[in-house]
C-alpha cells in the first residue's frame, strides 16, 4: 500500500499498482501472504482498531483478495511487547496458526523493523524500495526490489 502516515482515510488508500496480480501469483505457486503489521496509531489515539479495520478492507478490496492473514500490533513503540516488530511475537503467532515454516520463508518490508524482525526469524528478507524503503537501504536485506511486484519476481525466482 502507498504510505499513509497515521491515516484512516479511506480515500487515501491505494494499493502498490500491480500488487495484486503479484500476490495472485504468489498464491498460484503454493506461497501463503501473511501481512505482519506495526500499527502504533491506535495506541497513540490517531484512529481505532476499528478504522484500522476498515482501511485494511478498503486495501484488500484493491488487492483482489491475496492475502491469506494479517496481523497487527497496536503497541506505541515506548511501551511495546514482542508482538512489535522488529519483534518476533506476530511472526510466531502466523507460524503457529498457519504451519509456516520461517526458514523456508520470506518477510518483505519497508523498514529496518521489518528487514530485522524477518532476520531474527530466519526469513530470507528483501527491502522494498516503496513507501520507507528509501530511507532505510542500509538495512542489510537479502535483497533489494523497487515494489511487491519486483519482490514477488525475487521470491518466485529464487525458489526454483
Amino acid at each position: 500500500m502507498e504510505e499513509m502516515h497515521f491515516s484512516a482515510d479511506l480515500s487515501k488508500v491505494h494499493a502498490i499498482p500491480g500488487a495484486g496480480p503479484s500476490l495472485a501469483k504468489l498464491r498460484r505457486h503454493g506461497w501463503l501472504n501473511v501481512m505482519i503489521t506495526n500499527q502504533s496509531g491506535i495506541a497513540r489515539g490517531f484512529f481505532t482498531v476499528e478504522e484500522y479495520e476498515a482501511v485494511n478492507a478498503e486495501l484488500f478490496r484493491q488487492l483482489g483478495g491475496g492475502m491469506d492473514a494479517i496481523y497487527f500490533c497496536p503497541d506505541h513503540p515506548e511501551s511495546a511487547t514482542a508482538r512489535r516488530k522488529p519483534g518476533i511475537g506476530m511472526l510466531e503467532e502466523a507460524k503457529r496458526d498457519h504451519q509456516i515454516a520461517v526458514e523456508k520463508s520470506w518477510f518483505i518490508g519497508d523498514k529496518d523493523t521489518d528487514i530485522l524482525c524477518g532476520r531474527r526469524a530466519g526469513c530470507k528478507t528483501i527491502l522494498v524500495l516503496s513507501g520507507y524503503g528509501k530511507n532505510h537501504r542500509d538495512c542489510a536485506p537479502h535483497f533489494i526490489a523497487k515494489d511487491i511486484v519486483e519482490a514477488a519476481r525475487i521470491v518466485l525466482a529464487e525458489k526454483t
